[in-house]
């Protein structure tokens, strides 16, 4: 006698729905993670320890040197904030410090975006002889210290008359190798070939996919691209204090550096000082912060 077994009904909906509804909201379809307490516990240690430096500077910043030196120090705002920044900025000459440095940094920003974007592309895209190996020379620069190139950069600077002079930091900074390999690993995943396959077919020549295709294309990473580089150059420090450092229009942060000199360095003007270096970065990232963190949420989302 042979038997028969029946297979169970399939489950209606109404108990897909009902198992479904036990399930955590989190652990739903489109439904919305939320972190325990030891994360948000995790994350306010986080926040704190890094806004301390920035607050000490502050705290510094208003008060004197006295009252620095002193066991313990304060942990608390003084009343001399204000005067030590007039005084900072009177003494180091910041307003054309910062002009210096946001021309400095705004080209050098927007050169080794563009200049990166379009090098990312051919490594990425296209098919050259010796693309391999070009694209190993251009990582191998990374892997040298840059305090190796400082007497020949110097040697060429001086030889082209170009000390004391503003091109003399801005033209070293104009292309960057992480630039290049930042933009060929962007593109490689965000610009499809067949895009580029359509365009070619229109009749699009190669300046054309560049401009129509790959800079649409490739928006978020030069977003974040140009902020890396911006802050990079406004922070730089040791090239320009070498070939600025007799001119009378440096850049912040050799202007800062030439602040509190004396027998007794004046701790709180030299923090006064770094505190309104600080605050243009600040500015920039709470005003384009938001474009740059959407734009690599977008990239990502199409990646």
């Amino acid at each position: 006698m042979t038997t028969t077994v029946t297979p169970p009904p399939p489950e209606t909906t109404p108990a897909k729905e009902q198992r479904r509804s036990r399930l955590p909201k989190s652990a739903r379809a489109g439904g919305t993670l939320h972190g325990g307490p030891i994360a948000y516990a995790i994350l306010i240690v986080f926040t704190i320890v890094s806004l301390f430096p920035l607050v000490w500077t502050a705290i510094a910043a208003s008060r004197d040197t006295q009252r620095l030196a002193q066991t313990p120090p304060p942990f608390w705002f003084g009343s001399n904030l204000f005067k030590n920044l007039e005084i900072a900025w009177t003494e180091a000459n910041l307003g054309e410090a910062f002009l210096n440095t946001t021309i400095v940094a705004g080209i050098s920003a927007v050169t080794v975006v563009i200049l990166s974007t379009i090098a990312g592309f051919a490594f990425a895209k296209l098919r050259f002889r010796g693309r391999g190996a070009l694209m190993l020379l251009v990582i191998g620069t990374m892997m040298v210290p840059p305090q190796l190139s400082i007497i020949p950069l110097y040697m060429m600077v001086a030889k082209l008359d170009w000390t004391d002079q503003l091109q003399a930091v801005i033209f070293p900074s104009l292309v960057s190798a992480f630039g290049v390999f930042f933009m060929r690993q962007y593109l490689l995943q965000a610009l499809p070939d067949e895009v580029i396959e359509a365009a070619r077919v229109d009749g699009a020549s190669s300046w054309r996919v560049v401009w129509h295709v790959v800079f649409p294309a490739a928006r978020p990473a030069m977003a974040v691209l140009g902020m890396l580089m911006f802050v990079q150059t406004w922070n730089d420090f040791l090239w320009p204090f070498l070939v600025l450092t007799q001119s009378g229009n440096p850049t912040v942060q050799v202007a800062v550096a030439g602040l509190g000199r004396g027998f007794t360095p004046d701790q709180s003007l030299i923090m006064a000082g770094a505190l309104l270096g600080t605050l243009p970065l600040l500015l920039v990232f709470a005003v384009f912060g938001k474009q740059i963190v959407g734009g690599i949420m977008q990239g990502a989302v199409k990646g």
